[in-house]
């Protein structure tokens, strides 16, 4: 069974952060625009270094993404910054009819995503952002798991043209893929080998579908454990390709069941491949205040719920 080894806990908003910093050396045409959040979207060297390319708009978050549309049509690559509740469910109009409906090369990038916000509560945790964001004609759904990929998706994403929603979080958690990979959108990672059970993961739990796996290995269960830092476009053949030996699924993800990974995943085993999927996710509830781990646990995104679901989904067999 293979090892990760966590190089030390980072968040994925710094992630974010390093990589439009470089994304600043490299492509003059690479502009940032922020909602009154620099320094908790980690903006600032990119600010500082290019204020001629940095735009505080202040709490305009509408006007934002109205302005990043803009921006697009003189050739420039805008970076929008802002928490996720106020990178989707505030302007989602603005969104799809400025942004999706034409096409526009606007990168929506959004921190402080899901129950791992914390103590801002419910009002701050948005659950259903991927959902509403995969729904868009067009739009690429990007969910990282550590400050690494984050980074390598940051700079990947700019070299692509079209609309994209790149999700990321506020916490320090572990950071454990290569410091010197390269970001392939639309391309899951096959992070351990299984044939058991699949556990297919996005963001933050991915770390905690690999500890999952050792938990399960030392019962006998050998999990195949899939990084689905991309949702759409979704890869449908690492999927299949799995469950067609694992005959099991479980999705793992920080998010409501209801419009996030688990129920893509669960359209392609309706259609081409029918077989047992459970599903660890928040059940149509909205978040509260308290630590990330401790609403992790309650809300039953914890490692140990992925071994519960895992088990569940082979019994189902």
């Amino acid at each position: 069974m293979k090892k990760y080894i966590n190089l030390g806990s980072k968040d994925t908003r710094s992630g974010f952060g390093a990589g439009l910093s470089e994304l600043g050396e490299s492509n003059p045409n690479v502009v940032a625009l922020c909602a009154d959040l620099t320094g908790s979207l980690k903006m600032n060297a990119f600010a500082d270094a290019h204020p001629d390319r940095f735009f505080q708009v202040g709490i305009a978050e509408a006007n934002m993404m109205g302005i990043a549309a803009g921006l697009t049509i003189g050739g420039k690559i805008p970076f929008t910054g802002t928490f996720a509740n106020f990178s989707t469910g505030r302007v989602y109009d603005q969104i799809r009819q400025s942004i999706a409906y034409s096409g526009k090369n606007v990168k929506i990038c959004a921190s402080h995503s899901g129950l791992t916000l914390g103590e801002d509560g419910a009002t701050h945790q948005i659950l259903e952002d991927i959902g509403l964001m995969k729904m868009l004609p067009g739009m690429t759904v990007i969910n990282t798991c550590d400050f690494n990929q984050t980074k390598a998706a940051t700079i990947a994403i700019a070299e692509y043209d079209g609309p994209v929603y790149l999700r990321f979080g506020r916490p320090k958690v572990a950071n454990f893929t290569p410091e010197d990979q390269k970001f392939e959108i639309g391309k899951a990672l096959k992070l351990q080998e299984g044939t058991d059970v699949t556990i297919a993961a996005t963001g933050h739990l991915v770390w905690k579908a690999l500890e999952a796996a050792e938990e399960l290995a030392a019962a006998g269960i050998q999990a195949e454990v899939l990084n689905y830092h991309t949702i759409k476009p979704l890869d449908e053949e690492a999927l299949l390709e799995s469950v067609a030996k694992t005959g099991a699924l479980v999705s793992a993800e920080e998010h409501q069941m209801a419009g996030g990974l688990g129920e893509s995943l669960a359209g392609v085993l309706a259609r081409k491949h029918p077989c047992p999927q459970e599903f660890v996710a928040v059940q149509d509830s909205f978040g509260e205040s308290g630590t990330p781990e401790q609403l992790l646990l309650k809300y039953g995104l914890s490692t140990d719920a992925i071994v519960k679901a895992a088990k569940a989904a082979i019994a189902r067999k």
